[in-house]
């Protein structure tokens, strides 16, 4: 039994697979039982944006469909931050898409029950359970709005725990992480594992737009990043073209992974890596790894990741940010006036840090940005 998993694939143009998409690269996918891609840009024609930060992304129907028949897409993983771009028709429009096309669905829903169901996989090796989680940015479903199967440790250790009971294997795909840095932190490391202390036989994580290295804790691996698999964005980011297609084994009662390296050209066509090309990112996923297993150094990589982010991160929580007048944000900056003070960063901290705050605080925002 062999299951491909890939990174982020987002198709936002016309795009021809007959000469983008290099016959390795059909071949592999040819070659396995099940293929599953993190669809990350919903498919629809809804305008109803959401306000949110960052980009909103939106797929081009017709290439991204081509896309998956042609590399005989089975699932797609849709819980992650994008989904829900074009709000709740956008996140409804894709599963039924999906689903029009023989394209099963994971990771997204109506609801959060929806959301957060596991996808069962019924194998001559056993029953294979899919569990797909996002972190919570912009796209979760809630008890009574479709979105994606947000992070929640709790809800996540039952789900988990009760797919190990009933199921032979449990794969946890998990959308996370810091953007463009090549580890995880120290809390997404804790949470990772805690995924396998709950039952998962596998955790695979994508989210980054890098690659990282992976670790096996209690004998069961842990991907970090896959990185992107197809993204057609331009970005000045070279490690944006580099990603991993991982092929996971299960024969009898053992599952065994293997790294296929990939990568984008800067037209976007895509290939699977040789020679050279290919040894030099399995030494980079190695020297990933070997710090990933070393909680001191994986440590102080993420403290020196907090340094320089401090300066960035404290202009966030000003009151500058609801100021949208370049004119007087010219003014304030010649006038050296900041906004903030120590006070209200303290209050900022209390509201996210303790846990009855964070819930009322969550939940006020949500209601007053659907005003």
């Amino acid at each position: 039994m062999k299951i491909l998993i890939t990174g982020d694939l987002v198709i936002n143009r016309s795009y021809n697979t007959s000469d983008k998409i290099h016959k390795r690269i059909i071949d592999l996918f040819s070659g396995s039982d099940y293929n599953i891609v993190n669809l990350e840009a919903p498919i629809t024609d809804s305008e109803s944006k959401i306000i949110k930060t960052g980009p909103h992304l939106k797929s081009d129907k017709q290439s991204t469909l081509n896309i998956m028949k042609k590399l005989n897409v089975h699932i797609a993983a849709l819980a992650n931050n994008h989904i829900k771009d074009y709000d709740e028709e956008g996140v409804l429009d894709t599963i039924n898409f999906c689903e029009n096309n023989g394209i099963k669905t994971i990771g997204a829903g109506a609801n959060i029950k929806e959301a957060s169901e596991t996808t069962v996989l019924k194998t001559p090796e056993g029953k294979i359970a899919l569990i797909n989680i996002a972190e919570n940015e912009w796209a979760s479903a809630d008890e009574s709005t479709a979105g994606a199967n947000g992070m929640d440790l709790i809800k996540d250790y039952n789900s988990i725990k009760k797919a190990k009971e009933n199921y032979d294997f449990v794969i946890v795909i998990v959308h996370g992480g810091l953007e463009y840095y090549n580890l995880p932190s120290p809390k997404v490391q804790q949470r990772y594992r805690f995924y396998v202390d709950s039952g998962a036989s596998l955790v695979v994580g994508h989210h980054t737009h890098c690659i990282s290295g992976f670790e096996y804790y209690k004998d069961v691996p842990i991907y970090y990043s896959l990185g992107n698999f197809l993204f057609t964005k331009e970005s000045k980011f070279e490690e944006w073209y580099t990603g991993i297609v991982l092929e996971v084994n299960i024969e009898d009662t053992e599952l065994t992974v293997k790294n296929h390296p990939i990568r984008q050209s800067k037209t976007f066509s895509l290939s699977l890596l040789e020679g050279s090309d290919k040894k030099s990112v399995l030494t980079q996923i190695e020297r990933y790894s070997e710090i990933i297993i070393n909680e001191e150094q994986l440590s102080e990589e993420w403290d020196n990741v907090i340094h320089s982010k401090i300066q960035r991160y404290i202009s966030y929580w000003s009151p500058k940010s609801f100021i949208k007048s370049k004119y007087l944000l010219g003014v304030l900056s010649r006038l050296n006036i900041k906004l903030i003070n120590k006070s209200g960063l303290a209050l900022y901290l209390n509201l996210m840090r303790c846990e009855t705050h964070s819930d009322i605080s969550n939940q006020v925002i949500e209601k007053y940005l659907r005003q």
